[in-house]
């Protein structure tokens, strides 16, 4: 019987939040508005639509560093996350911002509420793409953009498990991408065909896919993670934009 994801992964994040935060928020807040474990910046990818007086929500926003940044440049931010103790952190870094809990799967908004949803590493990686997928569609109005980061799937396929690092192998089948049960989080990594599949199949427009390589002298708290030699080698990260027709 599988591990029912939802419950996993807030026990998972509610224990590890005040961990994760001391290791990674202060590199965060330097450059809230940027893309992956390397931080590039927005400004320099432009995948977001101008969201100057629009409604948007973070899905899985964690300290909120985003959100507060969109939301000091004009847009109406909210943010969500399952752990309470990562909205912990949200609120003592801003008290103002709107926060909600809730899963990515059962979003407690009405239909067509927002212009623009995102995530950087946020839900999009934890939760079901068939249930997701179809929730972000329906809180999204017309013409609104959805767009994510996460995991590039050469970061799933070259991981060796049982010597637990980065290798320039292959050390999986293709076919066992999709739900990922590693000891940590259970997380969604999907092949590029599975991810068109599920956003078209929803009445979404792809409109870009940036795989994120780091720059030679970019420097990360997560290298763990995305180990910085393999990073600026390969595309640890992806990045995918797409509109609600």
């Amino acid at each position: 019987m599988k591990i029912t994801h939802v419950r996993h992964n807030r026990a998972w994040w509610d224990k590890d939040s005040d961990e994760y935060q001391a290791a990674h928020f202060d590199a965060l807040a330097r450059a809230p508005m940027a893309w992956g474990a390397y931080r590039i910046a927005e400004s320099e990818l432009r995948l977001l639509d101008d969201v100057r007086g629009r409604a948007v929500l973070e899905l899985g926003c964690g300290a909120a560093q985003w959100s507060t940044a969109l939301a000091h440049d004009g847009a109406r931010a909210f943010g969500l996350d399952l752990s309470q103790t990562q909205l912990k952190h949200a609120r003592a870094a801003d008290d103002e911002l709107p926060l909600v809990q809730a899963s990515g799967e059962q979003l407690p908004f009405a239909t067509a509420r927002f212009d623009v949803v995102f995530c950087d590493h946020g839900a999009m990686s934890f939760c079901d793409p068939e249930v997701i997928v179809p929730e972000v569609a329906r809180v999204l109005r017309p013409g609104g953009q959805l767009a994510f980061c996460a995991t590039h799937p050469l970061l799933y396929l070259t991981y060796d498990e049982a010597a637990q690092r980065q290798t320039k192998r292959l050390q999986i089948d293709y076919g066992e991408l999709g739900r990922m049960e590693d000891g940590g989080t259970i997380d969604w990594a999907l092949a590029p065909s599975a991810w068109i599949d599920v956003l078209t199949r929803n009445g979404f427009a792809i409109e870009r896919l940036v795989e994120l390589v780091a720059p030679a002298d970019a420097t990360t708290t997560f290298d763990a993670f995305a180990p910085p030699k393999w990073s600026k080698r390969w595309p640890a990260e992806w990045v995918w934009s797409a509109r609600r027709a």
